[in-house]
């Protein structure tokens, strides 16, 4: 495809604002987009608090603003319009992205100062109250465009705020295909080893998130003890993700996995570093979110990976997976339908299962890539600039 800045001389410079580098979607969208703006030419910047993900950022060439964008103390805000504004001024930014609230308050006020374009992409969900919430989120849908990162993100913008209809971008999230097809037998052996992982093992289910109550961690350790009950039990659960402060939570959910009696079946493996590898340690890997996820990264990357997904019947999932074909979708917090589509994965056998990956795989290249993405990121990048410019 051609590059969306072929046509801009001088190449522009980029920022993008997000809260914090530490792990989750809007963030390694943030590190893909500044990849392809270096990629096309352009510079990248991106500031946040910083995390674990800076590194990458100085890898592929571009430049981290340490900044304390997540902050929601007025005072902090009111300052990082200051920042932004010199930032904008001292490095020449074409045009400023924000990809979450706190920071997008700061950066829409900055960038109206600076009179460049701003940019908005909704990563979470649209809450339709109470009203103070929803202004506080309607910074969301202050920018000259609004990317949403789905079809079903993008009706709620339309029906919560009602924005006018030509600022409004749908640009499913892109998923690095290579990153999670080509995983060496030595990376995911280590990773068994790390995880606990052997022949006694039975079908292994992968459910990677967050440690947050919304994303179900519960309710796949109740579909677990259902699956005992019921006399199913050559499987291991683990549960990967970062808990990122919410110690009470990892607590309770220690506690469900004791109360079941499922120690050993069911184990929480921490942060995945190595999700890729996580992925093909799996047989099957499991996003059964209680709430409607936005976009849902977790069923694509998984399917990227060739492994059938469980996924809940709703948002932007219901989008991104074929049911029966890719893999099934359940209704939200409903463990009984859970353990059944559970138990249905464990009967199909590895054979039928590695035929649902392949579909799955089909799928996200063919939707999904981070390339679509990031052209179309660009392009509106593009346009946006150009228009100013002119």
């Amino acid at each position: 495809m051609a590059n969306p800045f072929e046509n801009l001389s001088p190449r522009p410079t980029v920022l993008q604002v997000v809260p914090a580098l530490e792990t989750g979607g809007a963030e390694r969208t943030t590190i893909d987009v500044a990849r392809a703006v270096v990629a096309a030419g352009g510079r990248a910047l991106v500031a946040s608090r910083g995390g674990r993900m800076v590194p990458e950022l100085a890898v592929l060439g571009a430049e981290h603003l340490d900044m304390a964008v997540h902050s929601k103390n007025p005072v902090v805000m009111a300052l990082n319009v200051e920042r932004l504004a010199r930032v904008i001024a001292r490095e020449n930014v074409d045009l400023v992205h924000a990809r979450s609230r706190a920071p997008a308050w700061s950066a829409l006020a900055a960038a109206r100062r600076a009179k460049v374009p701003f940019v908005t992409t909704y990563h979470s969900r649209v809450h339709e109250k109470p009203r103070l919430k929803v202004f506080y989120n309607s910074v969301m849908v202050r920018g000259d465009a609004v990317i949403a990162n789905s079809a079903y993100t993008a009706e709620n913008i339309r029906a919560v705020h009602a924005p006018d209809e030509g600022r409004i971008f749908t640009v499913p999230r892109g998923i690095d295909l290579e990153t999670y097809a080509n995983v060496t037998p030595s990376r995911v052996e280590a990773l068994a080893r790390r995880w606990g992982v052997g022949g006694q093992s039975g079908t292994v289910f992968v459910h990677a998130a967050r440690l947050t109550r919304w994303k179900g961690q519960l309710v796949s350790i109740e579909a677990a003890r259902l699956l005992v009950e019921r006399g199913s039990s050559d499987f291991t659960l683990l549960l990967a993700g970062d808990a990122q402060g919410r110690d009470g939570y990892i607590g309770e959910l220690e506690s469900a996995i004791e109360a079941a009696g499922l120690q050993g079946r069911v184990r929480l493996v921490g942060h995945g570093e190595d999700m890729a590898a996580g992925y093909a340690l799996g047989d099957v890997v499991l996003s059964p979110s209680i709430k409607a996820e936005p976009f849902g990264r977790t069923a694509v990357e998984a399917q990227a990976a060739s492994r059938p997904v469980i996924v809940s019947d709703a948002g932007g999932q219901r989008e991104t997976v074929v049911e029966g074909e890719t893999g099934f979708r359940v209704a939200p917090g409903d463990a009984g339908a859970l353990a059944d589509a559970m138990a249905r994965s464990m009967a199909m056998g590895a054979q039928a299962r590695a035929a649902m990956g392949e579909a799955g795989f089909a799928n996200a290249r063919a939707h999904y890539s981070v390339g679509a993405m990031c052209d179309a990121t660009l392009g509106i990048y593009a346009q946006l600039i150009a228009k100013r410019r002119g």
